[in-house]
């Protein structure tokens, strides 16, 4: 089980940095905070998941499953909100135009 824990916590650190880039390469709003929900989703998802394999079943785990289901929920929500205010302060949802 720590094999597969430390290949999920990689992938996590993998997915990590590759949103980082992702993040850095789009220069709209709507598509950075796109990039940064799923990839903060994906790899939490996998960190904790990971932690959960190392710890076994204890109150540990339990644990942990409540904080993955608060980031699962809380996560989008959040990211709604903030897409949402800045559409209400007039950035806007501007479609790219191929030349």
């Amino acid at each position: 089980m720590i094999i597969i824990s430390n290949i999920m916590l990689v992938v996590s650190w993998i997915f990590i940095i590759l949103g980082l880039i992702g993040i850095s390469r789009f220069d709209k709003l709507y598509s950075r905070l796109l990039t940064s929900s799923k990839i903060d989703s994906a790899a939490i998802s996998l960190i904790l998941v990971a932690l959960m394999l190392r710890e076994g079943f204890t109150e540990m785990t339990s644990v942990l499953i409540i904080i993955l289901m608060f980031v699962l929920f809380t996560s989008p929500i959040t990211n709604h909100l903030i897409a949402f205010s800045a559409y209400r302060k007039g950035i806007a949802v501007e479609e790219e135009k191929n030349d």
